[in-house]
């Protein structure tokens, strides 16, 4: 009998350290009931994405204006603009996720039921996912009544730089979470903060070209940077650039594997210190 039972609880310990797809539902459809109870929580979605397309695109209206040679400009800061929202909600869902249920009090309440980690950010990935593919319609819809750019006219060969943005964009939010739970309170703003750390070097609206030749150095580090490159490629009517493509997918696999040893170091010391009773306090 014991070993029967010491086998039953072996099992019971894998199936709750595997990835089981209805937890990972449960988790996803526990956050759209938020959406679905909250109006403001859910105009939130469109709210910014849509202020910040109007504040660009006047502007780039506006650069046209001044000078007649400026249509490949406002095509690349309303496609900068679009993809930048696209990584950053992403980013967002992960990070302000986990905030939620700090400011919630829930967080303690999640972890110690058998949902894992892998579980946990699943959902909330997936949830990044739903709010762009919401976002990006909506961005591009906009974009065509209000400014005639059609983002659509360059069709799927912007679907490998996006999904890069995708993937960097989980690995920035998984990070931010860590650092969040790590450090607790003082430490939220950085869900807001570390995504426009790396805007400026990541050449949204401007070519690499013009950062001081240190920075590009760094600059070309970054899986967003080589996204954003490509994208001004496939803008101007080039072939998509797959040497960017590459060069972004590589550098997303290092950048995600740092982020899943950070997150798993940080969870195994926020459990021996007691951190996630203190990130709720």
């Amino acid at each position: 009998m014991g070993r029967v039972g010491a086998s039953r609880r072996a099992a019971r310990t894998a199936e709750i350290r595997g990835l089981s797809a209805g937890r990972v539902l449960a988790l996803l459809q526990r956050q759209l009931y938020l959406y679905r109870r909250s109006l403001i929580r859910s105009l939130e979605i469109v709210y910014w994405p849509v202020m910040d397309l109007l504040v660009w695109g006047f502007l780039s209206v506006y650069v046209r204006q001044l000078r007649g040679g400026a249509g490949a400009a406002v095509a690349f800061l309303l496609g900068g603009m679009i993809l930048w929202d696209i990584f950053f909600r992403v980013q967002q869902a992960i990070s302000v996720s986990f905030l939620e249920d700090v400011w919630s009090r829930n967080l303690v309440n999640v972890f110690v039921s058998p949902i894992s980690t892998a579980e946990f950010l699943s959902a909330t990935m997936l949830l990044g996912v739903m709010k762009i593919v919401i976002i990006g319609t909506l961005l591009a819809v906009l974009a065509l009544a209000l400014y005639a750019f059609n983002i659509f006219h360059y069709g799927l060969a912007l679907v490998p730089l996006v999904l890069n943005l995708i993937v960097a964009a989980w690995s920035m939010g998984i990070i931010t979470t860590a650092l969040i739970l790590r450090y607790g309170h003082g430490a939220e703003a950085l869900a807001w903060a570390i995504p426009f750390l790396f805007q400026p070097l990541s050449a949204v609206f401007y070519p690499v070209a013009v950062l001081p030749r240190a920075i590009q150095r760094i600059a070309w580090l970054l899986p967003t940077t080589h996204a954003f490159e490509g994208m001004r490629t496939v803008l101007t009517g080039g072939p998509l650039p797959w040497a960017h493509v590459g060069w972004a997918a590589a550098t997303n696999v290092v950048l995600l594997a740092i982020a899943a040893a950070v997150f798993a170091r940080v969870m195994t010391t926020a459990r021996e210190l007691g951190l996630l009773l203190r990130t709720e306090g």
